[in-house]
């Protein structure tokens, strides 16, 4: 149940001051491609980048404006709708940060990370290649008669001087 629960993750702030750090992280992010923060903050303000990525690949006006008053930067908002013009997000579908963890800080113990924008393109999956193997026909192999197998088995067992009496005997 939601009794007293308020929308959004509160980051031990008041509303305001949430507001205003989480459009100044947006803003970081985008001017330096990876900041380091603590995991609470990356993760309250993931969605929000994503948000303005997905305003900057619909490209329209309506979008520039909301991306401008969620960055609060004129000039940074027309970077980031150059990248996504240029494709640089054009084959992902949403993902486009990356939070890596680096650790406890050492005075309370936060969780570290490193938050990233994402450049490099998907990678395809793993399934595709697995569906192709599987159609791959073998041709049928004739086994060897059971008296070449024993006879094989008896030689390669063993030693070499030994193969040659047993040979000797057997003329």
């Amino acid at each position: 149940m939601r009794h007293n629960k308020k929308k959004g993750m509160k980051l031990g702030t008041d509303a305001s001051h949430t507001k205003a750090m989480k459009k100044s992280l947006v803003r970081a992010l985008f001017e330096n491609d990876r900041i380091k923060t603590i995991d609470v903050r990356a993760k309250a303000i993931r969605g929000d980048v994503d948000r303005v990525i997905t305003w900057a690949k619909k490209g329209d006006i309506a979008s520039r404006r909301l991306a401008i008053a969620k960055v609060g930067d004129k000039d940074l908002v027309r970077e980031v709708f150059e990248k996504a013009a240029q494709g640089m997000w054009a084959d992902r579908n949403g993902g486009y940060t990356r939070i890596m963890k680096l650790g406890p800080r050492k005075g309370d113990a936060a969780e570290i990370v490193i938050m990233e924008l994402v450049t490099e393109p998907v990678q395809p999956k793993a399934k595709k290649a697995a569906a192709t193997v599987t159609k791959v026909e073998e041709a049928p192999v004739e086994e060897p008669k059971a008296e070449e197998t024993t006879e094989e088995a008896i030689a390669e067992e063993a030693p070499a001087e030994e193969a040659e009496t047993t040979e000797e005997s057997a003329e």
